[in-house]
């Protein structure tokens, strides 16, 4: 399986996700929402990298892969190629880092710690479950807020690791890209965003004459039945890789919820073009969207985990919670995003002439990726743009 048909069996994955955190939060108010599914498909990976039938079977049914094998390689080309850091290059500024906690009283298989090394390139650190919880929260808080940049603080909110934890798994991604042509703040204006619940708030909208998707001078949505699509390129210098945030906006005001399930193409010219500024932080426990969607096994304590460490204590593990916080800003140089996993295993016990106005002044969602691959970095929903 070569690297671009892994990455699609890594989007269905991650679009599923996706889809379930949607629907579980549209109509909720004023609930923005932000998140990567890629740092919770890493946490997976590893997860998957100690798992043993069927536990491993069900990971990787859940991420779409044909073997653990080809699952480690997407990981390790993941690292090395995809999520490199491009800003020497011109590019977005990218980082992409995975940390295994693991209790001190706890020697890892070595058929585990060689993929930990060489697959995720993930940093082991031993801890001290067993007496010392609080500073060991504090201790992968502070890996995830160097890997972010300080973006995000607190990955593992207070109380979630304990006596009985034996073993974190942490993924931390970072992305910064200004826009292949930026907005010209002097025109950025205040005007009415419409609310779901069919009030509206004034909030500054980006807006933009200069070219963005083709070298022709044309900017380009693509049009649907019942919404439109827009492409913001990163500039990408001399980068071999294309990051573009898309925009998926409804032709109703109160389209959000009937948009989560729809990606189809085709293209027209731009007319009027405004989009919000906004900035999001948002953080969730997946373990109940993910057992929704059918994986339940790593969270059962059935002994599933037994090819993580060399003990007895390996088959009365299982994963309580994985944890995420993610951040997004988005303005006129372009965007900055960081999102950090952490899952915490315990002891049981087509082309028109015509123009189309693209509006963003309602709720939409969008997404960050890189073109070349596929490859799904955020996803998020804005349902109002002065809430952070």
């Amino acid at each position: 399986m070569d690297l671009r048909e892994s990455i699609a069996g890594q989007t269905d994955a991650a679009l599923a996700l996706s889809i379930s955190r949607q629907l579980l939060l549209t109509g909720a108010g004023d609930s923005n929402l932000v998140f990567s599914p890629l740092s919770i498909h890493a946490v997976l990976g590893l997860i998957a990298a100690g798992s043993a039938v069927p536990t491993r079977a069900q990971l990787l049914s859940f991420l779409k892969a044909e073997s653990a094998g080809h699952l480690h390689s997407l990981a390790s080309q993941l690292v090395a190629v995809v999520l490199a850091d491009g800003s020497a290059a011109g590019g977005p500024r990218v980082s992409f880092a995975n940390g295994v906690w693991v209790d001190q009283s706890l020697p890892l298989r070595p058929s585990f710690k060689q993929v930990v090394d060489v697959s995720y390139k993930a940093v082991t650190n031993l801890a001290d479950f067993k007496t010392k919880a609080v500073e060991v929260t504090s201790e992968v808080n502070t890996w995830a807020e160097k890997e972010t940049s300080g973006l995000i603080k607190e990955v593992l909110p207070a109380g979630s690791v304990d006596s009985s934890t034996r073993l974190i798994f942490a993924n931390a991604l970072y992305f910064k890209g200004a826009w292949s042509e930026k907005f010209d703040s002097s025109k950025t204006k205040d005007n009415d965003f419409f609310l779901l619940n069919g009030n509206s708030v004034q909030v500054p909208f980006m807006t933009s004459y200069k070219p963005f998707l083709t070298s022709k001078n044309k900017q380009i949505v693509g049009v649907y039945n019942g919404f439109k699509i827009l492409g913001l390129p990163y500039k990408k210098g001399e980068d071999k890789r294309h990051f573009s945030m898309y925009l998926f906006l409804p032709d109703a005001r109160d389209g959000l919820p009937a948009l989560v399930d729809h990606l189809p193409y085709n293209k027209m010219e731009v007319g009027e073009f405004r989009i919000p500024r906004f900035k999001i932080s948002f953080g969730f426990e997946a373990s109940k969207d993910l057992k929704k969607l059918g994986l339940e096994l790593p969270f059962s304590g059935g002994g599933g985990l037994t090819e993580m460490v060399d003990s007895p204590e390996g088959r009365n593990l299982y994963v309580s919670s994985i944890f995420q916080k993610s951040f997004i800003e988005v303005n006129e140089e372009g965007t900055e995003a960081a999102a950090a996993s952490a899952a915490v295993v315990r002891l049981l016990g087509l082309a028109f002439s015509e123009k189309i106005d693209f509006v963003a002044d309602h709720p939409f969602l969008f997404l960050v990726r890189e073109d070349t691959t596929g490859t799904l970095l955020f996803v998020g929903q804005v349902l109002n743009p002065l809430v952070g």
